[in-house]
């Protein structure tokens, strides 16, 4: 019978190198957040890395542009391969509502290299969050340059609080990754080795 790897090495490797990536984005926004937070708490500094608000600003630049890249070139393998029509779509509210139904009462049955409707519905959730979070944290870094953007945004001290609200969905989507991991730890090693699963009718090799 012949197979196809659950996760395409592309997939992999922009994965890894995106958690990375978020680890410290996060690490490095926590801290600036800190210099001038928005609501009554700040992040425990050993949270957080760069030192000082120049030292995170630094570190939050850096790997700000590795992962705008590896996120584009994630996006581009996944329309080009058609990745998210084969593994996202389709997705319905019927199935969104069975499915959770089913993962709240410990059903929900996994199925090896298949997304359920709630995972399908996650990754679209976490990529516009992910969209928004660019386009907010562009708006902060240059509200002059980008007057237009920081006026869609509702002004700069709103865009602040969009950039938080997105990251805090792509803080609650990591947070549900690595539960889910946790449960069913051999998912995990298909995204290392890539795994293997039986082609169906109408896929190919990618």
């Amino acid at each position: 019978m012949t197979k196809k790897p659950i996760h395409a090495w592309p997939v992999r490797l922009t994965h890894w190198i995106n958690a990375v990536c978020m680890v410290c984005m996060f690490m490095s926004g926590w801290a600036i957040y800190n210099a001038a937070p928005l609501f009554a708490f700040r992040f425990p500094a050993q949270l957080t890395v760069g030192g000082w608000l120049g030292g995170a600003l630094a570190w939050h630049f850096a790997f700000m542009w590795l992962l705008f890249i590896n996120g584009l070139i994630y996006v581009l393998y996944g329309l080009i391969s058609r990745h998210f029509k084969h593994d996202f779509l389709p997705i319905s509210v019927q199935a969104v509502k069975h499915d959770l139904t089913d993962a709240l009462r410990l059903r929900l049955v996994h199925e090896k290299g298949v997304y359920n409707a709630v995972q399908r519905l996650m990754y679209w959730l976490v990529l516009a969050a992910g969209v928004l979070v660019v386009l907010s944290g562009l708006a902060i870094w240059k509200p002059i340059q980008l007057q237009e953007l920081v006026t869609l945004l509702g002004g700069y001290d709103v865009a602040r609080y969009v950039h938080f609200a997105a990251m805090a969905v792509i803080g609650g989507f990591v947070v549900v990754h690595l539960t889910l991991v946790l449960l069913v730890p051999k998912t995990l090693l298909a995204m290392v080795t890539g795994g293997s699963k039986p082609i169906k009718g109408g896929e190919s090799l990618p």
